[in-house]
């Protein structure tokens, strides 16, 4: 099959695109042939060197793809041949074929296209098991995303007024700004010309956020600190303002707060399959009625996953960008 490989950490070029053996699923896996998989800022990491796959799992790039069973591994009985689905991946979606724990993969939601459902899987069990089984999120209670025009940004404005919370986001030109309110976002914040933490507390009564979903990392922990309510909850899930900083243990006690960083790709297979068995129970019936959407900002062929990546590092894009095999 074809596949996206990395035969040195780089730009975006460093992506090519090569024959590499055939995958075959093992016990308890199915193989999918994949009709799409999205680009996430894990890829790019992977790319430039800064994030290597686990040990044992694909080289290439790729967390989530969407496509047909075309091989079902012993043990498994849940789906069959043929079957329409997507699926969360530890890598290898940039590729024709992908094997994958079946306890990752969910059917095709009624009403999606194929495609557009590889835009699924990484965004909503990342928020879900984020924002809802972590956090805790509950109706009523602000919520803050940083970049909430990003693919995970959509997605946890969507899920988030769908269960009542308010929802406050960050975003650097009006035009993100406008597409986030279209999507529900009660408080928009440009941060480039405003103080994400003034501008929270004055469209908040001063209540401040009682969760916050941080792909920034050290840049922001101060002020997302400042940021949180009482009892309030900040979830890192990115680095992408730097890895150290200072935390004021003091400014935390008074809140009474929590400071929370995880990563999904490193979790173990039962663990993913948990998130992924919760956001089949509680995320695919909003899809499904229509409640809840995959946002998708473009579409490219499997050569051109460089013009992918220099689209997801320019910053311009509002949504899921997708490569199809």
């Amino acid at each position: 099959m074809r596949a996206i490989t990395i035969p040195e950490p780089g730009a975006a070029d460093a992506l090519v695109l090569a024959e590499v053996p055939d995958p075959s699923p093992a016990r308890g896996e199915v193989l999918i042939d994949v009709v799409a998989a999205g680009v996430n800022r894990a890829d790019v990491m992977q790319r430039q060197g800064f994030y290597d796959p686990p040990p044992g799992s694909s080289p290439y790039p790729g967390l989530e793809v969407s496509g047909r069973i075309a091989e079902i591994g012993e043990g498994v009985d849940s789906f069959a041949v043929g079957d329409q689905v997507c699926a969360l991946l530890v890598g290898g979606g940039y590729a024709e074929q992908v094997a994958v724990p079946v306890g990752q993969v969910l059917p095709r939601p009624a009403g999606i296209e194929l495609v557009d459902a590889a835009g699924l899987p990484e965004v909503t069990c990342t928020v879900w098991s984020n924002v809802f089984m972590t956090a805790n999120i509950q109706p009523g209670q602000w919520l803050l995303v940083h970049g909430g025009s990003s693919g995970i940004g959509t997605m946890a404005i969507q899920l988030a007024k769908a269960v009542g919370a308010h929802v406050a986001v960050t975003a650097g030109t009006q035009e993100k700004l406008d597409f986030c309110r279209d999507l529900g976002a009660d408080l928009l914040i440009n941060y480039r010309d405003e103080d994400f933490v003034e501008k929270l507390r004055a469209g908040t009564g001063n209540h401040g956020a009682d969760v916050i979903l941080d792909n920034i990392g050290a840049k922001y922990l101060a002020r997302n600190v400042d940021a949180l309510a009482i009892n309030g909850r900040l979830v890192t899930i990115g680095l992408q303002g730097g890895r150290k900083a200072e935390l004021d243990l003091g400014k935390l006690l008074a809140k009474r707060g929590a400071v929370i960083a995880t990563t999904l790709r490193s979790r173990p297979a039962a663990e993913k399959a948990a998130i992924v068995a919760a956001v089949r129970e509680h995320v695919w019936p909003l899809v499904e009625s229509g409640v809840v959407r995959p946002v998708i900002h473009s579409r490219h062929p499997l050569q051109q996953a460089a013009d992918a990546h220099r689209e997801m590092e320019a910053s311009t894009h509002m949504g899921k960008i997708l490569l199809l095999p």
